[in-house]
Order: C-alpha cells, then sequence, then structure tokens
C-alpha cells in the first residue's frame, strides 16, 4: 500500500465517480502529479494539501471529443474556457481540418489553405487565421507532434489526421478542390497517413457535410478538398486507419441517404476483416425534418448489429442547438444558397453585401427561398407541415430572437414581434414607447415592406452586422436529448470547442450532459460519467479517464446541488478575448466546478484559474495505447445504460 502520508494532496470526504462502479465515499491521495492512493481517512502529512470535498462528487476529467482547438492552441494553450467546466482532455483535427502539415503555403501562389479552410467552415476570423499561419514552423505530422509536445498545454491533446490537409499535401490545393488524386498520389497519401499513425496520431478524420465551403475569393463556391474525394479514395484511407487499429472520424453525407449507408458501412468487420472504430457528428433533433434523427438511430443499430460487427459511434450533444447570427454570417446560411452567397464575402465587406442585396435577380430568389412552403398548397407547404423541410433553418421569424441590434427597443423582441411592430408603424398604429430614432428608422427602411421576406432582407440591408440574432434549429426536447445522451450506442459530443466564436457556445456541454443524467438515478450520474471519460478514452484508444490507482491525476470535483441549479442558457456571454483579438461567445459555470486537477496541478479551484495554467505544461499529448485491443475498446464502450 501506498504512503499517503507522502502524498502532495489529499482530496477528503468525496463521493467517488469512476469506471462506471457504483459511487463510493473516500479519500484520494495524488503524489508527483498521480493517484497513489484511496479509501476512507487517509493519513496527511505536514505538508500534504487537504482539499474538503465533502457533499462533492470526484471523478476523472472529462473529455472533449469534438473540438476545433488546433488553433487556440497556438494563442492560448491553456484552453481555459473548457478547462473552467471540468474538460482535461480534448481531440482535435476533426472534420479534416487542421495543422498537422504547417501552413502549406505554395510559393507564387494566393493560396493560404489555414485560412482557406478554417474561416467559413469554423466561423473563425481570417485575421487570426492569418497571424497564426505566419507562425507555423513546420511541415510534416512528425514535425507538428513535436511541436505540439513543447507547447504549454492546458488540457491533455489528442490529434487526428486531417483528410484535407493530406489531400492539399499529396496533389496541391488547386488540384485538390478539382479533381481524383493520381495512382501516385493516392499511394503518397496511404503513406503519409501510415506514417502519422506511427507517430501518435490517433486516426483520420474526414468531413461530407455538403455546406462546408472554402474563404478563398476565388473558390468561395467550391467546399473544403475532403469532399472532392470519392467513395475509393475514402475506403483505401480508411483501410489504412483500420490495420492500424486508428479512429476515423467523419461526418453523413447529408443529402444522400445511399452514400450514408454506403460509406458508413466502412465501419463493419463483416465486409472488411475487422472493424473500424468510427465517430461521426451528429445525432441532432433537428426541429425541421423530425425524420433525421430517427434514421440516424436506425443506421447506429444496423451497423452495430452483431452480425455486420461495427463499431460506430454517432455523437449527441447535450444542449438545444442554439446558435447566434451577425447578420447573415451564420453557420446555417451555408446550407441555403441565397444566404450562402452573403456568406462567401469577407466578414469586413459591407459594401459587397449591399450590392448583391440590391441586385434585383437576387433580391427575387431571396424572396421565393424566405416565402417558399409558408403560403399557397403543393409540396413544399406541405413538407413544411410535416417538418420535412430540407433545410435545418427553419425561416420562423418567431423564433429568432434579436439579441443585439441598433434599434435597442428591439432587442429581447423575437423577429416577427418586430415586424408587426413595423407593420403598425406604417399603418399609423402607434405602439407605445415609440422613439423619434425608432420611427425614423422604420420611415426610412422599412415602410416600403409587403411580407415578410421584405422585411428580412431589408434588416440585412439595414444593419448588416450589427444585427444579432440567435434561434434554435434542434434539440428543443429536453428529454429526447436526456435519451440519446443515455443511448449506449452513441456518445456525447459534437461541442465544436474553439470554433465558430461568435456562432455557438457548447463548451460546457459536459456539465449539461451530467445535469440530465442526474435527473434519473446515481446510477445514470455513474454511467454518464463513465460516457465522458473512460468510454471516450477507450474509443480514442488514449490513458485516462479513470480515477484508478496509478492513473495520471486529472481530476475534477462537481457541486451536485450547483449543478442542479445551473441552467447553460442563461449563462452565456460574449466577451473580448485577447488572444484571438476578436469578441467570442462563452458559457459561465462558476461554482459547479470548485476544482480541475490536471496531472495534480491545480487548473481551476473556487472559480479561479491556476497561476501557472498555460505558463507550464499541465497537460500531455496523448497517442495510442498500443496495449488495447479493438475487441477489448467495443467491449468497453459498448456497454448498456441503466434502466
Amino acid at each position: 500500500m501506498s504512503d499517503s502520508t507522502a502524498s502532495d494532496t489529499i482530496i477528503r470526504n468525496a463521493r467517488v465517480f469512476s469506471d462506471g462502479l457504483p459511487a463510493v465515499h473516500e479519500d484520494v491521495a495524488i503524489s508527483n502529479g498521480r493517484i497513489v492512493e484511496r479509501g476512507p481517512n487517509l493519513q496527511a502529512g505536514s505538508d500534504t494539501q487537504v482539499i474538503d470535498a465533502s457533499g462533492k462528487w470526484l471523478m476523472p476529467g472529462l473529455f472533449d471529443i469534438h473540438t476545433h482547438y488546433d488553433l487556440e492552441l497556438e494563442v492560448a494553450p491553456g484552453l481555459p474556457e473548457s478547462v473552467r467546466h471540468g474538460t482535461t482532455t480534448v481531440a482535435i483535427g476533426n472534420c479534416s481540418i487542421g495543422l498537422a502539415f504547417g501552413n502549406q503555403r505554395e510559393k507564387e501562389q494566393d493560396h493560404d489553405p489555414i485560412v482557406d479552410c478554417f474561416a467559413r467552415v469554423e466561423n473563425l476570423p481570417k485575421s487570426m487565421l492569418r497571424r497564426c499561419a505566419d507562425s507555423v514552423d513546420w511541415h510534416t505530422p512528425k514535425e507538428y507532434m513535436s511541436h505540439l509536445e513543447q507547447l504549454n498545454l492546458g488540457p491533455n491533446v489528442a490529434t487526428l489526421l486531417p483528410h484535407s490537409m493530406l489531400r492539399i499535401e499529396a496533389m496541391g490545393f488547386e488540384d485538390s478542390i478539382s479533381r481524383d488524386p493520381t495512382p501516385t498520389e493516392m499511394e503518397s497519401m496511404e503513406n503519409m497517413l501510415n506514417d502519422a499513425l506511427n507517430q501518435g496520431f490517433i486516426g483520420f478524420s474526414s468531413d461530407a457535410l455538403p455546406f462546408h465551403y472554402l474563404a478563398h475569393e476565388r473558390f468561395c463556391m467550391r467546399t473544403i478538398p475532403t469532399q472532392f474525394a470519392k467513395y475509393d479514395e475514402i475506403k483505401r484511407l480508411t483501410e489504412v486507419t483500420r490495420n492500424r487499429d486508428a479512429l476515423w472520424q467523419a461526418t453523413p453525407p447529408k443529402d444522400s441517404p445511399y452514400n450514408t449507408i454506403k460509406t458508413f458501412l466502412l465501419t463493419c468487420g463483416r465486409f472488411h476483416r475487422k472493424p473500424l472504430r468510427t465517430t461521426v457528428v451528429a445525432a441532432l433533433d433537428i426541429t425541421n425534418n423530425r425524420t433525421l434523427l430517427y434514421l440516424a438511430k436506425v443506421l447506429s443499430r444496423l451497423l452495430n448489429h452483431r452480425w455486420l460487427k461495427g463499431d460506430f459511434h454517432l455523437q449527441a450533444l447535450g444542449a438545444p442547438f442554439k446558435t447566434w447570427s451577425d447578420g447573415a454570417m451564420t453557420p446555417l446560411a451555408e446550407e441555403i444558397p441565397e444566404l450562402r452567397r452573403l456568406n462567401e464575402t469577407n466578414l469586413e465587406d459591407r459594401a459587397r453585401r449591399q450590392e448583391i442585396m440590391q441586385d434585383p435577380e437576387y433580391v427575387a430568389a431571396f424572396k421565393a427561398m424566405w416565402m417558399k412552403g409558408k403560403r399557397g398548397f403543393g409540396p413544399a407547404r406541405l413538407k413544411r407541415w410535416l417538418n420535412l423541410e430540407e433545410y435545418a433553418f427553419h425561416r420562423n421569424l418567431a423564433e429568432m430572437e434579436v439579441d443585439s441590434c441598433p434599434v435597442g427597443k428591439w432587442e429581447g423582441m423575437d423577429l416577427n414581434s418586430v415586424l408587426k411592430r413595423v407593420q403598425s408603424v406604417n399603418k399609423g398604429q402607434i405602439p407605445p414607447e415609440l422613439s423619434n430614432e425608432e420611427a425614423e428608422i422604420i420611415r426610412r427602411d422599412f415602410e416600403w415592406i409587403e411580407d415578410e421576406a421584405d422585411f428580412m432582407l431589408q434588416l440585412l440591408r439595414s444593419f448588416d452586422t450589427d444585427l444579432i440574432w440567435s434561434t434554435t434549429t434542434a434539440n428543443r426536447n429536453e428529454k429526447t436529448v436526456r435519451a440519446l445522451l443515455m443511448d449506449p450506442l452513441l456518445l456525447p459530443g459534437f461541442n465544436d470547442s474553439g470554433a465558430h466564436l461568435t456562432n455557438m457556445a457548447f463548451y460546457d456541454c459536459n456539465l449539461r450532459s451530467l445535469k440530465l443524467a442526474a435527473e434519473g438515478s446515481e446510477a445514470d450520474v455513474s454511467y454518464m460519467v463513465k460516457r465522458l471519460t473512460r468510454d471516450v478514452a477507450k474509443l480514442l484508444n488514449v490513458d485516462g479517464g479513470s480515477v484508478a490507482v496509478g492513473e495520471v491525476a486529472d481530476l475534477i470535483l462537481v457541486d451536485p446541488e450547483r449543478l442542479a441549479q445551473y441552467d447553460g442558457e442563461k449563462h452565456v456571454q460574449r466577451i473580448y478575448r485577447e488572444e484571438y483579438q476578436h469578441h467570442q461567445l462563452v458559457n459561465r459555470s462558476d461554482g459547479v466546478v470548485p476544482l480541475v486537477m490536471i496531472a495534480g496541478h491545480v487548473a481551476w479551484q473556487n472559480d479561479q484559474f491556476g497561476q501557472e495554467l498555460g505558463q507550464k505544461p499541465f497537460g500531455r499529448l496523448l497517442k495510442p495505447n498500443e496495449q488495447m485491443s479493438a475487441t477489448a475498446q467495443r467491449q468497453e464502450v459498448g456497454v448498456h445504460a441503466p434502466n
């Protein structure tokens, strides 16, 4: 038995959750960054720091399986906006984009792949992306891994090899978005992927969502390189991944059920010798098309059937899918051609957007799009009535709320209420508290409107990105969200941390998932802790996710009373991040997580960051655990949820 009197720290009187086992009241002793003893009434030495955890839950640090922190690691490696919510391990390189091959700039070309691929897909400012690309001094995955090991990491980091960047490296930028690879280029991609897996990458990421577009001015109507890959290319690269027992992260080809099934049958050992660990974004209860969630659940059960021998895990978001939009600049816009045209412009280029919105042909197309299915009779109206529309964005003014606007009176109102107010003024029916400024704006800009399409278009013309509005397009039903999170074939994830800086705020989603689980029994809490820790570690095939003796001390405390009271929807803030020189939507869960330790270092305690977070290494670069067999991983990840 270890000598707990030699411990650096003892966390005393905690309710300990680990590995899906029943929770127990114990002390946990930590020395030199590792857990050295567990049990009741551990003896403290004269130099031991004792942390009273009475009434608190102690659990492994939480994993965030789907982030785009590739860029933030370069400017703020402590990742404070995740650490404060109890996240101690993140996965990067998702959705086929990342920094594994450096900046990939080509001499005498105007391509800037980091900027071109990240700016629209993840709604990150081009200025920050360029600064990051300018500072890159590596060119290969091996050099990138060495670079990550030199950073003052806050959380632990595991990285996937991104397919878009792999394609650019093998084919060149323009060829990667215009043709198939030659046999030599295909072989080169296979070799580079295999070499990267040798260097410690945990797997390979691809992307097939049809609204991930490039930000390059000449190629703004083309999608990112991975989407030009045909089935045979994906099959060959996943075969390399399978041979190495590595992970494939993917997104579904949204507009083709046939291609979705064909592609994801690649996970199945029945047809491909052995299962391929596969994680896919995302299982969402989309308000505008409820059948998509049903099909996602059917697909999960089909692919994981024991006859097909799949190892397939859709990621579920533990929160309502609420997004914020700066005028028309929003991820929702990329799905709809008329809104996408505005997103193709640079964020700062208001003049170009005004030019587009004054074009009569564009105006007609915008109005037709906005009113589709809202009037008359026909298939479009029926689809809207049955919640079977093609787009995730519902185009419902009553469900679009103004967060910020030059007309202060409109803030906090839904856009349908604003429309009615405008129409009342136009009819001479003056609403209460109508200021001269509001009346002048309505008279000047909105007097001509005839319907809601006119109104929406004029809002974008008048205010552009000064109009900030929000809406929820999926996961509105809390019971449905909880059922998804508790489904043993799914995994909590899809937080998109580090991306969509002013569009999303899901840094606290692990806590929201815990809160939903806690609405059931203590066994449900234990199960959810395992889902957010050990199960993800097994899927990624990395160490961690347990409070076992000998494990690295990545630990957090959670206050169950404060968690029960926590409302993530009410704790979203818009702050200015010096690291980005840009605003960002963040979450504040102060009081819910009293302590975060990473390798025994205090990263967050009593609502304050540890002084050395981001100044010295806390976390580590995680590489695959060669001793973990694929069979063992499937058995541990695929456990059943409590009743």
